[in-house]
This record gives C-alpha cells, sequence and structure tokens, in this order.
C-alpha cells in the first residue's frame, strides 16, 4: 500500500481552519484544507507520496487550487510536486520560515499577474521592412540566385541581426507603456520569429480595470500590426515560487 503524504500548494495569512473542498491534485477528490501556524497556512491535501509527472493535466490541478485559493487570499506560490511526509513537517516548515512568509505576503498583498503575448500578424511585411531598410540585404536579395553559399548565410545572418534589432525597438514601445501601471514586469523566453514579447506584469487588484483599459488601446492602436494574447488575473507565478527542500 502506498504511503499517503501532504501536498503543498502555496502559503496564506490565515488563523483559522479552512476548508476548500475536494479539488486535490490528481484526480482523487482530496481534501484541500489549512494547516495554520501563527497567522498564517500551508494550503494543502493528501497525496501519495510519489512524484507527479510534469504534463499538462497535473500542472492545471495544481494551478486551480491556487486559483481556487486566490479568489479569498493573497497566496504565496508553491512550487509543483511540493509533499511533505506529515503534518508535523509542515508546522516546522512555517515556524521556520516564519519571518520569510510574512515579509512576502506583505509584499504580495492584493497583487495579481497578468500575462500577456504579442505577435507580429504579417511576418512577409516585417521582413520587407526589414530587406528596405537594409542595403547590404537589398543589395545580396537582388542577386540571390548567382550568390554563393556563404554570402547567402551572410544575408540570412544579416536579417536575423535585424529581426533582433527591430523586436527590441517595438517591444520597448508596449512595454513602456505597462510598466507605467506595474509593480514588476518579467519577460519570458519567446518562440518564433513572430513573438516579440512574452510578458508576466505584476499589478495591484486594484488597477486590473486600468491594465485591460491600456492593452484594449494598445490593441486599437497596433490593430494592423500586433496580435494580443492576455490572460488574467492569475495568481503570482512568475514572482514567487516558493520552494521547500
Amino acid at each position: 500500500m502506498s504511503q499517503v503524504g501532504k501536498y503543498i500548494y502555496c502559503i496564506i495569512e490565515e488563523k483559522y481552519d479552512r476548508n476548500f473542498g475536494t479539488i486535490g491534485i490528481g484526480n482523487r477528490k482530496d481534501l484541500v484544507s489549512t494547516l495554520c501556524y501563527n497567522g498564517i497556512s500551508a494550503v494543502i491535501s493528501d497525496t501519495l507520496m510519489s512524484k507527479y509527472v510534469i504534463n499538462r493535466e497535473n500542472l492545471m490541478d495544481h494551478e486551480k487550487v491556487i486559483e481556487q485559493v486566490m479568489k479569498d487570499y493573497t497566496v504565496l506560490p508553491v512550487r509543483f510536486c511540493t509533499i511533505a511526509s506529515t503534518l508535523e513537517e509542515i508546522r516546522n516548515l512555517l515556524r521556520r520560515r516564519y519571518p520569510e512568509f510574512k515579509r512576502l505576503l506583505r509584499e504580495m498583498d492584493n497583487k495579481i499577474e497578468m500575462g500577456l503575448k504579442v505577435v507580429w500578424k504579417d511576418m512577409d511585411a516585417i521582413f520587407g521592412e526589414i530587406s528596405s531598410a537594409n542595403k547590404l540585404i537589398k543589395k545580396l536579395k537582388s542577386n540571390i540566385a548567382g550568390l554563393d553559399q556563404d554570402i547567402k548565410i551572410e544575408a540570412g545572418r544579416e536579417v536575423q541581426k535585424d529581426l533582433v534589432k527591430k523586436k527590441q525597438d517595438e517591444k520597448e514601445i508596449i512595454t513602456r507603456r505597462l510598466k507605467r501601471i506595474s509593480v514588476d514586469v518579467k519577460e519570458n523566453d519567446t518562440a518564433g520569429d513572430s513573438m516579440l514579447l512574452n510578458l508576466a506584469c505584476l499589478i495591484d487588484r486594484t488597477h486590473e480595470k486600468e491594465f485591460d483599459n491600456t492593452i484594449n488601446d494598445l490593441a486599437a492602436e497596433y490593430e494592423n500590426r500586433f496580435f494580443f494574447k492576455y490572460v488574467g488575473p492569475i495568481p503570482p507565478f512568475n514572482f514567487v515560487n516558493i520552494e521547500i527542500t
């Protein structure tokens, strides 16, 4: 028979026992509840003492619990698949890292995360702009059929160099606007030539409408150039990720 442990989802400020329903990870219908210590609590559920595979379903289960808790609390997300053997182990954790958790709860009080991806709509037009603005690329392209492979590679490198600069220049326009209404902004990795930005923005809950309006204004202003994909509010996964060893 597999040993049962305690899965830790997040840390919140709560001095009373709280029940969040049978929404635990792993499709086992485990009850999610709090374990309190001196005004702060770990949000936990029973779970088998085995590692969860990092896949979409398990990650979504983990995040859904934290999102449910976030409806009523400021949350400090704990790293995926953090499992304690006993309740006493969790109490010791809360006791040992109490000052750190209290500080982070103050810093994250009333904060939410908004995610934004920005993509160029027409890459043919973007590459056309790069070619038109760069005399060397224009010259190489005019006679590309007659060029040897090394020069073609050089032309490709020149295009990529200009593409990186163009991305930097254009994404700065967007990030500058969002930084005005954000507590913090983090740039995550982008994928492919067309994606300019993959941003996580930490904002105060009271500025959510202002943030929405700013995104809508940007989308209207650059309707023919950028596609904006925007999610939130979500827990501050990119700004707090409690690791427990």
